[in-house]
């Protein structure tokens, strides 16, 4: 009993020191929170209420004493973006949680990091931007949603002004003598200048992150002003009636793009999909342009495998009508055309870097008959029998774009095939068999690529035959052997009704023009060899220069068509040089512009001499000046 008695009194004065030394340190530690060392308030414990806080004065009408909450202070986001389209889904209720509506537009704090006040030459992060404002982020051209997270809008304006001023093979009418007095020249002055301006305003609405996965659905819109204006120096180029003179002045509108786009299904975790488009769309069927570059409505089905390795087209073209001076779509008139394009891209073929694509293309070109804005007739082309025909035509082939170590590859072949149920040219029948290859090699070196590239395009050998066996394509604008630069290939040759080059095509096809006319394969074809050099001479200044070699394949459908003797084969020497410059370092402003001429050769001479013998030495030059936004 008294162990008991012990035990219990030690335990009794044990639990009262440390519930008394407890309370002590309780005390200590309130007063710590209370006041911090150097004088800072701590924020309140929580206690029962006392007298001293019932004593606290009471609160009069219109005083606030809640503390304000805590707000992101980070200015505005970098460059313009625009309102948000996010409204805000729940109100900021603690000073622990800010809620943030719109992830895109979280302000950012001011920043100048090298001190000079951001001029306009110099490009560093922290610039606050500006509606008119293409360098820097805007919501305009789609860097900010427009609506939600994921809707953008992307703007673009842009001017395309073309100055050329050309000497052509140009053939006095039978109805007047030449310009020049006295002369007894068949063909008379070949000076010539042309005007075009394109201006447009596209309208890009989109649904998606384009810089993860593939747009959900596009809208986009871009409509073209054109003006334009040919001067020529003899009568009957502007128009086949010489009353209309000398001189064309002509403007066009078009809504030139229009569709709608929209993604069917999603292929695999990788972000391959398959999207639908339908309406007015660009579109080019191989890595050159060598066949068909068109802007036209249709039906495209498309879409990526394997991690986007792999893209595939399926496209359905019921081309419309252009306007021959403006080149622009005209909305209300059909061309009685249709053109189905399929193929398949394989990126790293057999060697990483190397690109190979395999193509199909149908092309039914029904028979019509068109007389152009200019009076001239075009369809049926003006050659030999001119009556409506219809010329079915298909298309087999592969290319290759890309690079094995230093050296850069581009190959292509095609093999037509199909039937023109009468050829003007034949003046029967004829069965298509024709086909074409093209072959480039470059090697980088610093600053400076070497360039060489060969292209053979067959040529029929028995135009009275019923096999037509020169190559040509559906609406081709080849970017091969400086197409752009160069005189055959940007200059469009005429000859009695026909052209012999059409204008940025290497094919001497012999139809009315590529834009209006029909496909011929009954044509000389054509060997070409190149060698060429680009430079980078600063980061703004570039220089393009080729030599072209040039011969016909076959040279009796001209002999055909001319009813005349023998036409040698060489055709001549296309020299050109071109300059590209961009004086922001961008492509917001850029000037193009070449020079070329050609020398003409044995061939030549025998379509476009003098009657002295002599053929002239036609030069051309071009500036474009292309200004966006």
């Amino acid at each position: 009993m008294r162990t008991c008695s012990w035990l219990t009194g030690a335990l009794a004065f044990t639990l009262g020191c440390f519930c008394g030394c407890a309370a002590s340190w309780a005390e200590e530690f309130e007063a710590m929170l209370q006041e911090g060392p150097a004088g800072e308030i701590r924020p309140q414990v929580l206690r029962p209420p006392d007298e001293a806080v019932n004593e606290l004065p009471p609160i009069r009408p219109g005083e606030d004493h809640t503390d304000p909450l805590y707000q992101l202070d980070g200015g505005h986001p970098y460059g313009f973006t625009g309102p948000s389209g996010i409204l805000p889904t729940e109100p900021q209720t603690s000073q622990h949680f800010v809620p943030v509506s719109d992830l895109w537009r979280i302000g950012q704090q001011d920043s100048d990091r090298y001190g000079k006040g951001h001029p306009i030459l110099d490009d560093y992060p922290g610039v606050k931007g500006a509606w008119w404002d293409p360098y820097n982020q805007n919501v305009l051209k789609g860097d900010y949603p427009i609506l939600g997270e994921h809707t953008f809008m992307k703007l673009t304006a842009k001017s395309l002004n073309l100055f050329e001023g050309r000497q052509l093979p140009t053939p006095t009418t039978p109805f007047e003598a030449t310009q020049n007095p006295g002369a007894a020249a068949f063909f008379g002055d070949p000076d010539s200048f042309l005007f075009q301006s394109y201006n447009s305003l596209a309208i890009d609405l989109f649904h998606g992150n384009t810089s993860f996965k593939p747009n959900d659905w596009r809208i986009r819109l871009n409509g073209f002003y054109n003006m334009n204006n040919l001067t020529a120096d003899e009568l009957g180029v502007v128009n086949p009636d010489v009353r209309a003179g000398r001189s064309r002045f002509r403007d066009d509108f078009a809504l030139e793009e229009w569709f709608v786009e929209g993604k069917l299904a999603d292929l695999s975790p990788y972000y391959d999909f398959v999207s639908a488009r339908i309406g007015s769309q660009p579109f080019v069927s191989d890595f050159r342009g060598f066949i068909f570059a068109d802007i036209n409505r249709g039906v495209r089905l498309f879409g990526t495998r394997h991690a986007n390795r792999d893209q595939f087209n399926l496209m359905w073209f019921d081309q419309t009508e252009k306007n021959i001076n403006s080149l622009l779509n005209q909305f209300t008139e059909d061309r009685h055309q249709n053109t189905f394009i399929a193929n398949y891209y394989r990126q790293d073929f057999l060697y990483p870097g190397l690109n190979a694509n395999v193509s199909f293309h149908a092309n039914f070109d029904g028979p019509s008959f068109k007389i152009n804005e200019n009076n001239f007739l075009v369809r049926p082309d003006p050659v030999g029998i001119a009556v409506p025909h219809e010329v079915n035509s298909y298309y087999v082939g592969t290319a290759t774009n890309g690079h094995i170590e230093r050296f850069n590859y581009s190959t292509a072949f095609y093999y037509a095939f199909g039937r023109d149920d009468l050829n003007p040219l034949a003046g029967r029948e004829v069965d298509i068999s024709a086909s074409m290859a093209a072959l480039e090699i470059s090697y980088d070196r610093d600053w400076v690529r070497f360039r060489t590239s060969y292209l053979y395009s067959s040529g029929d050998r028995d135009p009275n035959d019923e096999k037509a066996t020169g190559f040509d394509a559906i609406l081709p604008n080849p970017n091969f052997a400086g197409t752009e630069f160069s005189y055959w290939g940007r200059q469009d040759m005429r000859l009695f009704g026909v052209e012999l080059t059409n204008r940025l095509s290497l094919l001497p096809s012999l139809k009315s023009n590529k834009f209006q006319g029909q496909t011929n394969f009954v044509n000389p074809g054509l060997h070409l060899f190149n060698l060429g050099l680009d430079a980078d001479l600063t980061p703004r200044l570039k220089t393009i220069n080729n030599v072209n070699w040039l011969w016909f394949d076959e040279t009796a459908p001209l002999q055909t068509y001319l009813f005349t003797g023998e036409v040698r084969n060489f055709i001549g020497t296309d020299i050109s040089s071109g300059l590209e410059y961009r004086p922001l370092l961008n492509n917001n402003l850029l000037l193009l512009g070449g020079l070329s001429a050609l020398i003409g050769g044995d061939g030549l001479e025998d379509l476009y001499q003098r009657f002295d013998g002599q053929v002239d030495t036609h030069v051309a030059g071009f500036l474009e000046v292309i200004l966006e936004y």
